[in-house]
């Protein structure tokens, strides 16, 4: 018996120590790491000076309550903004799922009252609280809970004229990934990121970008909205902010920041010292490394290598987080044997592999992974 719900399927191994991309279990084999952890551990495992900082901050500071001023906080809110294009300003959270939730409440506040709904794609994934899975477009996810929060809607994916007809009167804002990674890594495109920018401005709504899995280099720029050449009022970021310490963060415009008051959102945890800390040093790390073209350069030589592979039809994605199509379908068949033979990634759907492997990955790691993929598609 497992004192752990059953949230997760049973692991099939237990880890114990990381270090750059790789991973060791419990009998002390060594993994390479294609998956970061979902996309989390960008840096690599025990990045040095992401473990000096949480060193420190435990020694140092590690909770006051968001009653009082703490420094961590304030510099990495500050180097968000500057990221994202300035002139916002910055609500921290514990995960990706409590971003989106503030952003959802942030619209509603924004929009008033009988301006509420909010507007996302199917294919998506933006939580599991109930606000964020019902903004989730994937209905069969929805069932077990329902009757779910009122006030979302589902178009389908890429289509700018279901959007359209889609916001009515009672729309706050539309919630849209710059790559559904959860439905299977599928980029958004400019032409419809651009559409939905200029409907937004039509309509007088607030375009959130979920940037949880896209965010912080990824994509190979800092934020996937900037493929598109568009600027969102409202970023979701989370997942790579803290390299493994749990921490998340919403941006938004100052005027739309402004709809808050004292009283209306808090969070206990959200941006304590020790997460921002590691934040801090996360960033400092990737501006030094230059991340995004690390990630770009390291996608394209990855999705080559993937291409070339007998058994995957189709690559897609961008930067550092891709799929590999599968030509005789199996994907979670060749993840298991993919374990088994050393090398972590997951099956995103039931024909498509998901690969996002650290930032910093070299390219003999690359090979290395890509060689144990090739070895086990043979024998499928």
């Amino acid at each position: 018996m497992t004192h752990l719900m059953p949230t997760y399927a049973p692991p099939r191994v237990t880890f114990v120590r990381g270090e750059g991309s790789y991973l060791w279990d419990e009998d002390g084999r060594r993994y390479l790491d294609f998956l970061s952890g979902l996309a989390v551990t960008s840096l690599g495992h025990a990045h040095p000076v992401v473990a000096e900082a949480v060193c420190v901050a435990s020694k140092t500071l590690l909770h006051t309550s968001n009653l009082f001023g703490t420094k961590p906080g304030g510099e990495v809110a500050a180097t968000l903004d500057r990221l994202i294009g300035g002139g916002g300003q910055v609500f921290f959270t514990n995960s990706g799922a409590e971003a989106n939730e503030c952003a959802i409440k942030l619209a509603r506040k924004w929009g008033g009252h009988g301006r509420y709904v909010v507007v996302s794609a199917y294919g998506s994934f933006h939580g599991r609280t109930l606000a964020t899975l019902h903004a989730t477009g994937q209905p069969a996810k929805h069932e077990a809970f329902q009757p779910l929060p009122e006030g979302f809607r589902h178009v389908p994916w890429q289509d700018a004229r279901a959007l359209e007809n889609a916001v009515t009167p009672e729309v706050a804002a539309v919630l849209l990934e710059p790559v559904q990674g959860e439905g299977g890594v599928w980029p958004a495109g400019q032409d419809y990121f651009e559409a939905v920018r200029r409907l937004c401005d039509e309509r007088g709504i607030l375009f959130m970008v979920d940037e949880v899995q896209t965010g912080l280099g990824r994509t190979g720029r800092w934020w996937g909205f900037q493929h598109y050449g568009i600027q969102p009022d409202v970023v979701c970021v989370a997942k790579a902010l803290g390299n493994g310490v749990p921490i998340g963060a919403c941006w938004a415009r100052e005027d739309v920041a402004a709809s808050f008051v004292p009283g209306d959102h808090a969070s206990t945890f959200g941006g304590q010292p020790l997460a921002a800390s590691a934040a801090r040093a996360t960033l400092a790390v990737m501006e030094e490394q230059n991340i995004p073209a690390l990630a770009e350069e390291r996608g394209n030589y990855l999705g080559k290598k993937l291409s070339a592979l007998e058994g995957v039809g189709a690559v897609r994605g961008l930067g550092l987080l891709l799929a590999a199509e599968l030509s005789r379908g199996g994907a979670g068949e060749v993840a298991a044997r993919c374990l088994q033979s050393g090398l972590v990634l997951n099956a995103v759907t039931a024909t498509a592999l998901r690969l996002e492997p650290p930032l910093l990955i070299s390219d003999d790691e690359i090979d290395e992974g890509v060689e144990i993929l090739a070895h086990v598609l043979e024998g499928t």
